[in-house]
């Protein structure tokens, strides 16, 4: 029987390489997204390049409500789930905008525990599966330029940390992805250091061979586990006086 992932947020970038990677895997491939109309010529294209099965669903992160039925009308239920969708936001419009911080937060962490929350229940009650969250180092340390959605992301993280302790026992794994700069639609507006800089096709690589190893938490591109760790350790009274 071919295994199935879900997609969760199949329209961006670091998704649609995650797709392609898992099905030159010969993975199923379920494609969710708000405007799954946008995703038939990606589904199209993993049928026909890779001669697996490619399917589009209609997902809302932030339809809370809708979570539950979306996962029941699932045709088949996936062996692997990974969450990918997230919304970096505007940090300055998002201080004087409730509305602007309530998207930046509800889309990187209320959305990601309501839907993950339902597939949860459903691996843990066939005892296997695997769940994978993209969150992000900025979640490791609020920074001025981004704390709204650093904020979010640092909850997902705790969260998935205590999901990973609490599925352990079931036979489910979770694991924690901390990408640091990638080269997105998301992030083209801003002047990233090419070095530091991963493209979607070497995080969707770090996320295929690290799921298969069941690793727990990674880093892509791996040097951001070390540059986070000088960033952690840095005192706070050195630490607030910098712009970051």
């Amino acid at each position: 029987m071919i295994p199935t992932v879900l997609i969760l947020g199949a329209g961006s970038d670091m998704a649609v390489a995650i797709a392609r990677k898992y099905a030159s895997e010969s993975y199923a491939i379920q494609l969710a997204a708000r405007r799954p109309e946008q995703l038939h010529a990606l589904q199209q294209d993993l049928q026909i390049r890779h001669n697996t099965t490619a399917t589009t669903h209609a997902f809302d992160a932030t339809d809370f409500d809708s979570h539950a039925a979306f996962y029941q009308s699932l045709p088949v239920k996936p062996e692997i789930v990974i969450c990918v969708f997230g919304y970096l936001g505007d940090q300055e419009k998002g201080q004087r905008d409730w509305q602007e911080a309530s998207r930046i937060l509800h889309t990187n962490y209320t959305g990601a525990v309501s839907i993950l929350n339902v597939v949860a229940e459903d691996m843990a009650a066939r005892k296997s599966g695997t769940i994978i969250g993209i969150s992000s180092v900025a979640g490791e340390r609020g920074r001025m330029s981004n704390y709204l959605y650093g904020s979010a992301k640092a909850g997902f993280t705790a969260y998935l940390s205590g999901l990973r302790n609490r599925l352990f026992h079931t036979g489910v794994h979770v694991m924690s992805v901390q990408p640091g700069f990638v080269n997105t639609r998301m992030t083209e507006n801003l002047s990233l250091p090419p070095l530091l800089t991963a493209q979607p096709e070497q995080v969707a690589k770090d996320v295929f061979k690290a799921a298969a190893k069941k690793k727990n938490v990674i880093y892509t591109k791996w040097f951001w586990r070390y540059i986070m760790l000088i960033i952690r350790n840095i005192p706070e009274f050195i630490f607030k006086k910098l712009k970051l």
